[in-house]
């Protein structure tokens, strides 16, 4: 079994003056600045963050906060999917077309969850009024950031109830008990529907 070289400790450190933790720390004071300048403040970032993590989470803040607004409805579109309104699909039509939108959409790298409550025609209806049209940065899918659209994670009442009667564990439902005990929780019930597990997942590749 091969193991690793170990450095030769007579060797002279590659930088023993420290000028790339002085370099690094330059580049870090400069994205708080940017960060600052776009009306942040720098103060979420914890003082025991080590700087290569400090400096990669500034440069992605920066990144989603100077990106260019838009709609994942515009994005789909732009990107050659056609939309109808829910009306004007019979039932084998709107299935296919909701197939393509989260084909097209995972390829945005944006994935949708928790779907299961919805009938097709009803999660179709739901994206094209409500969820395709919410404001966001737009970002390339090779930026690496990756959406999540969350059906019942908007921490309503009625997103809370949702998830607690269909996609809830026991340990998370007795969690939420203790949590808040004067809660009234639904009783759990499968969800009508089971088209979760066959979804986009952010692991595949596009």
């Amino acid at each position: 079994m091969s193991t690793p070289d170990r450095p030769d400790p007579a060797s002279p450190p590659s930088d023993p003056l420290g000028l790339e933790a002085v370099d690094q720390q330059i580049r870090i004071n400069e994205l708080q600045a940017q960060v600052e300048a776009l009306g942040m403040s720098e103060g979420f970032v914890n003082q025991d963050t080590p700087p290569e993590i400090e400096e990669a989470f500034l440069c992605n803040v920066i990144a989603y906060e100077s990106a260019p607004v838009s709609t994942h409805f515009e994005q789909l579109e732009t990107a050659g999917v056609k939309l109808p309104a829910p009306e004007e699909l019979d039932d084998a039509a709107l299935h296919a077309k909701l197939w393509e939108v989260f084909d097209a959409l995972a390829k945005l790298a944006v994935f949708i969850e928790h779907t299961n409550h919805f009938s097709d025609r009803e999660l179709y209806a739901h994206l094209w009024h409500d969820s395709l049209r919410e404001y966001t940065a737009c970002l390339p899918p090779e930026s690496g950031w990756v959406c999540h659209l969350d059906l019942v994670g908007s921490g309503s009442e009625e997103h809370t109830e949702l998830y607690m009667r269909y996609y809830a564990d026991e340990e998370t439902r007795q969690r939420w008990l203790q949590d808040f005990p004067n809660d009234v929780l639904p009783p759990h019930e499968d969800p009508p529907f089971d088209r979760d597990r066959l979804l986009p997942q952010p692991h595949e590749q596009w």
